[in-house]
């Protein structure tokens, strides 16, 4: 039977910080509030120069060196991205062009803040097909450019960057399971309900968010799904090593953590210093904990994201 299993990790911070106290210089804020609410003291910003395909290929080219591969091994690329480059063509064509892999399937993934869960468990089924043996598997965000800089509820909340992973096929399981879910009759809660029409702006171009909502669905469904998919896998609570959510806020981590019964120290938390960043915090997170040393070979992850649309998943996997 064909396995897949992460063969390396890789991720890109853009160099500008943005500390809660420049927030605190023209808005109603202060570090205190926005710590106390949220256990962000930090993000990274990118550059106007910088797109999400560009933060995408320095996290690739670290998953790939990593892993010991070269971008010609690579025959699939899924990017995970609320904020594309373009309309069209998708980040991960841009981002194949960039890394010179040829001719290999290349697409993008919405599913916001669950989207990088979204495009492994895909990852993980193409390669199970047979049809692939090398993925890159991407979160990439720009979320800066969607947000009202005016909206301390909101722009307080999220940071760039980009994390990636290197799937290969493997003898020895992996991916040990994956469940993915969505509702979109909650749509309203977390959203940019805008578009372009006519090369004019129709509806609103920043993200809304009704955060109060958020927390009690998002806590709700982690819980749920998280269980789904260690059941699915023929495991429990007890065979998580590490819980590796998405960075929203450190109360839905440690929330979500409690409903699990999973201690604190083995869950993952990185939202302090990089805010939310949507698809790319779950690789973002799993690549600092790897080259820390804390995440080691042969560790089982549980891996969780829930985000816009609504959309949530779960992936248990053997590192």
């Amino acid at each position: 039977m064909i396995h897949s299993r992460i063969a390396g990790t890789g991720s890109y911070l853009p160099p500008r910080i943005v500390t809660n106290d420049e927030f605190s210089e023209r808005l109603e804020t202060s570090d205190a509030w926005i710590r106390e609410r949220t256990g962000i003291a930090q993000r990274h910003i990118a550059d106007e120069s910088q797109g999400s395909s560009d933060l995408a290929l320095e996290a690739g080219k670290a998953a790939l060196q990593a892993a010991g591969a070269r971008p010609e091994d690579i025959d699939l690329i899924i990017v995970a991205t609320s904020t594309p480059d373009f309309i069209f063509p998708s980040t991960a064509c841009l981002l194949q062009a960039k890394l010179g892999s040829k001719d290999c399937a290349a697409f993008d993934v919405q599913a916001v803040c669950s989207g990088f869960v979204y495009a492994l468990s895909i990852a993980d089924k193409f390669i199970k097909s047979g049809q692939h043996k090398c993925a890159l598997v991407v979160g990439a965000e720009v979320f800066s450019r969607i947000l009202d800089w005016n909206d301390r509820g909101t722009c307080v909340l999220f940071g760039d960057g980009a994390g990636a992973v290197v799937l290969r096929a493997s003898d020895a399981p992996g991916i040990h399971s994956s469940v993915l879910r969505a509702d979109g009759r909650h749509s309203g809660m977390l959203s940019v309900p805008g578009n372009v029409s006519g090369g004019k702006i129709i509806g609103s171009p920043f993200l809304q968010m009704v955060g109060n909502q958020v927390f009690k669905f998002a806590v709700k469904v982690l819980d749920e799904v998280g269980r789904e998919a260690l059941a699915a896998a023929g495991a429990g609570i007890g065979d998580v090593d590490w819980l590796v959510l998405h960075q929203a806020n450190v109360r839905i981590l440690d929330a979500t953590a409690r409903k699990l019964g999973i201690p604190p120290e083995k869950l993952v938390v990185t939202v302090d210093h990089h805010g939310n960043t949507s698809a790319a915090s779950i690789p973002l997170a799993l690549d600092e904990y790897v080259r820390a040393g804390r995440i080691k070979a042969g560790h089982r992850l549980l891996m969780e994201g829930v985000g816009g649309g609504f959309t949530w998943g779960a992936v248990y996997a053997t590192f």
